[in-house]
C-alpha cells in the first residue's frame, strides 16, 4: 500500500482521511471498508486495479486515521462525505465497492445520489431495503457479544472479530492491525447505521454485483439469493474458499469477478 497518497476532507470537528492511487483511464473506483477495519482491507485490490482506474479508499468516521470526538458524528454521514470527496477530486461518476458495513454505505450513496454512481459491488452484505429483521436479529446477537468484549476486554474483542471476518490467518492479522485504530470512543458513531436502512421495498437503478464468501454467515448466504431476485439489475457470485471479507480471503477470484463486472458497465468519461 506504499503507493497511496494520503488526503483529508476537513470538517468542523475532525478530518475524514482517504487515500488515492492509480490512473483514471477507465474511471474511478471508491472502496469502502468493513466495520472496525480501514482502507488496508483492500490491499489485494490496489495493484490490480490501479493500472487502469483511479482508486479512492475511504476510512470511515471512527476508523483508521478518521478519528472523531465522541458523539461528534455518526457513520451514516459517510454517504455525503464520499460525494464531497468526488466533488473535491473532480469525479463526476464512480464505481462503488463496499465490504460488509461498507456495502450498506455504498448502497445508500447509490440510492441517494444515483447520478454519481455507475455500479455497486456489495461483498458480505445485504440489501438496505425492505424487511431485514432476520439478518439484524442474527447480527445483533453477535454485536451483543462483541460489545461486552469491547467495553471490558478490547484485545479479546479484536481477536473475536477477526475470527468471524476472515478464514485466512494472514488476512485476520491485517484486520487485527486495522482494528487497533478503532477505539471505544468510536462506538457511538456506529449507531448511525440504522439511518441507512430503508423500510420501503426499493431497488437500485444501477447494476449491482453481489459477492459473498462460501464460508460467510448462513443467514447472509441465504439472503443473497432473495436479494438478487429483488433487484432487476443484480448478478450474484459465491466466492469459494472465502469468509466474510471475501476480497481478502480469495482476492484472485474476487478481482476476477469485479474486473468482469466493471468491463460490462464502463463509465462514459467526459
Amino acid at each position: 500500500m506504499n503507493n497511496l497518497q494520503e488526503k483529508q476532507l476537513s470538517k468542523a470537528k475532525f478530518s475524514l482521511y482517504y487515500y488515492m492511487a492509480g490512473t483514471p483511464k477507465l474511471g474511478t473506483l471508491v472502496f469502502i471498508h468493513p466495520a472496525y477495519g480501514d482502507h488496508t482491507c483492500f490491499h489485494h485490490q490496489l495493484d490490480v486495479f490501479a493500472e487502469n482506474y483511479q482508486l479512492i479508499l475511504v476510512d470511515m468516521p471512527g476508523h483508521g486515521k478518521s478519528q472523531v470526538p465522541m458523539g461528534a458524528i455518526t457513520i451514516d454521514k459517510t454517504t455525503d462525505m464520499v460525494i464531497e470527496i468526488l466533488d473535491k477530486e473532480g469525479v463526476h461518476q464512480a464505481h462503488l465497492i463496499g465490504v460488509s458495513m461498507g456495502s450498506l454505505i455504498a448502497q445508500d450513496i447509490a440510492y441517494r445520489y444515483p447520478q454519481r454512481v455507475r455500479t455497486v459491488t456489495a461483498t458480505g452484505g445485504y440489501s438496505i431495503f425492505g424487511d431485514n429483521s432476520s439478518i439484524t436479529k442474527a447480527q445483533n446477537r453477535e454485536i451483543f457479544k462483541a460489545l461486552f468484549l469491547m467495553i471490558f476486554r478490547m484485545e479479546e474483542f479484536r481477536r473475536y472479530v477477526v475470527k468471524n471476518t476472515n478464514i485466512i490467518p494472514e488476512e485476520q492479522e491485517v484486520v487485527y492491525q486495522a482494528m487497533k485504530n478503532f477505539p471505544r470512543k468510536s462506538l457511538p458513531a456506529m449507531s448511525g447505521m440504522q439511518k441507512v436502512l430503508q423500510k420501503s421495498l426499493q431497488t437500485l437503478s444501477q447494476p449491482l454485483l453481489i459477492l459473498v464468501g462460501d464460508h460467510d454467515q448462513p443467514v447472509l448466504l441465504e439472503h443473497v439469493h432473495i436479494w438478487q431476485d429483488r433487484e432487476p439489475n443484480a448478478s450474484l457470485y459465491i466466492i469459494p474458499d472465502a469468509g466474510h471479507c471475501a476480497n481478502m480471503d480469495n482476492p484472485i477470484e474476487f478481482n476476477r469477478q469485479l474486473s468482469s463486472f466493471l468491463n460490462l458497465h464502463p463509465i462514459e468519461l467526459r
